[in-house]
């Protein structure tokens, strides 16, 4: 059995959009968000959604989709990490492409892997 780890919780009433009370900026500049996971990438993170507090790289910016990432794959193992990888976002339900692209307080974060259809 593996040893316990400090793995952040989901928070199903953030989804709902319940006051959370996290609308100011921790000290360290950081953000509160919900990250969901699709398909592949839930089955990897074992869970489908969790609430994670994330602050920036860089003192003095803003948290961006890159900081977001960096503390998912620092929270799982490195399966997340092989499906992340070939993964696609949405910042509050916008596609993004850029890494550098900015992440508010209380923004969803969806990881969603290439899926087909037709």
């Amino acid at each position: 059995m593996e040893p316990e780890r400090n793995v952040p919780t989901s928070h199903p009433e953030h989804a709902a959009g319940a006051a959370t009370g996290s609308s100011e900026r921790s000290p360290s500049g950081g953000v509160r968000v919900l990250v969901r996971y699709f398909a592949g990438a839930r089955a990897a993170a074992g869970t489908g959604e969790e609430s994670l507090e994330v602050a920036p790289a860089e003192v003095d910016s803003g948290v961006t989709v890159s900081d977001v990432l960096r503390e998912v794959l620092a929270a799982h193992d490195a399966r997340l990490g092989r499906v992340v990888a070939a993964c696609g976002f949405l910042v509050d339900g916008v596609a993004v492409r850029d890494e550098k692209a900015p992440v508010s307080d209380g923004s969803e974060v969806d990881v969603l892997p290439p899926f087909a259809g037709g």
